[in-house]
């Protein structure tokens, strides 16, 4: 399903994500398919309810060893939940989940030595050094001396933090401490490594930075990566991404390939009484219409030609018109009704 978007057609006829009630057990003994044969991860109706709040609605995944996959979704959207109990952090209210070969509810012990974990909150020591902080979390696994003294030099060069391996994590920068963590959750060499908002707070030199060592992390040491993300341009670095919504998935496939789905340019404009062209869009050119705070936004399929005849058309006076190729927020916003900037803002 790597080349294809997977959705199914709600009501309205908004595609949405396809989701089942099947349990874990018949899909997993249906090695005829390969997909579920080559998977990494697993997961088959997941649910997490806290009282009052249905947090995860039956997710349904299949990732596969080696591949990048990434949960795109604003924040409340259920992300870190499943995550959560992917990692075995969390007990599935209903479903069931493998990692790696192990139960996340039978056998959470075999799912913790089999994974890393790269938390949305930075937890690394600031008083101890670099390498202190990976030797540390080695003796928590029981890596013997020797290993861990080889993979401790071995992660920090991975990462670009050999020459800073004395220095106090305090004096480090919000992206090498992210980098470091990254060194931290590989130290055991998981088969699987989770990370929750990976670059979350940090500035865009840094978030570029941290991408270019995952992409060289994956690279080397054959590692499934496993992210969440509520940025657009990170979900691009995905081989996969699953855009989720109020706990249900509402469309998963390659970025490219749910892009295509929506097929039609974006034109965002601005205008003098955004009232009155609201009403124009509606009225005389027959277009869906979304306000955001890009302005008024519309999709046609061929955004270069549609702007003349909408400057000629509108009625009233144009201040700004931007036409753009279909994003992931296109996407989010044709299964959704609201475009991703717009569901962080009312979170």
């Amino acid at each position: 399903m790597s080349g294809e978007a997977r959705y199914s057609a709600n009501a309205a006829g908004l595609p949405v994500g396809r989701t089942t009630a099947a349990g874990l057990t018949a899909p997993c003994a249906a090695q005829d398919d390969p997909a579920v044969a080559a998977a990494t991860i697993l997961a088959r109706d997941l649910r997490k309810t806290y009282p009052g709040v249905e947090a995860v609605r039956g997710v349904d995944l299949t990732v596969r060893a080696g591949e990048t996959f990434g949960f795109l979704g604003p924040n409340g959207a259920g992300k870190s939940t499943t995550i959560a109990m992917l990692c075995t952090l969390a007990r599935p209210t209903a479903g069931r989940a493998s990692v790696a070969g192990a139960d996340v509810t039978t056998d959470p012990a075999a799912v913790r030595r089999r994974i890393g974990l790269v938390f949305q909150d930075l937890t690394v020591d600031g008083d101890l050094t670099a390498a202190e902080n990976l030797r540390f979390h080695a003796d928590l696994y029981g890596l013997p001396r020797r290993a861990a003294r080889r993979r401790v030099t071995e992660m920090l060069a991975l990462v670009g933090l050999h020459d800073r391996r004395d220095s106090a994590v305090r004096t480090f920068s919000g992206g090498m401490k992210r980098r470091l963590e990254i060194a931290r959750g590989l130290l055991h060499a998981p088969q699987v490594l989770f990370l929750d908002e990976p670059t979350l707070g940090l500035d865009p030199h840094s978030r570029a930075q941290v991408w270019e060592h995952l992409h060289r992390v994956r690279t080397r040491q054959s590692v499934t990566l496993f992210l969440t993300t509520h940025y657009l341009e990170e979900a691009e670095h995905c081989d996969r991404i699953a855009v989720i919504d109020g706990g249900r998935i509402v469309a998963e496939g390659t970025p490219a390939a749910l892009k295509a789905v929506v097929g039609a340019d974006r034109v965002a404009v601005r205008t003098a009484d955004d009232t009155a062209a609201l009403r124009a869009l509606r009225e005389r050119f027959g277009l869906r219409v979304h306000a955001d705070r890009e302005g008024l936004l519309v999709h046609v399929p061929d955004g270069a030609s549609f702007v003349p005849r909408l400057c000629e058309g509108l009625g009233v006076p144009v201040l700004s018109v931007a036409v753009t190729r279909p994003s992931l927020d296109d996407v989010f916003l044709r299964c959704t009704g609201r475009t991703l900037h717009s569901a962080e803002d009312t979170r």
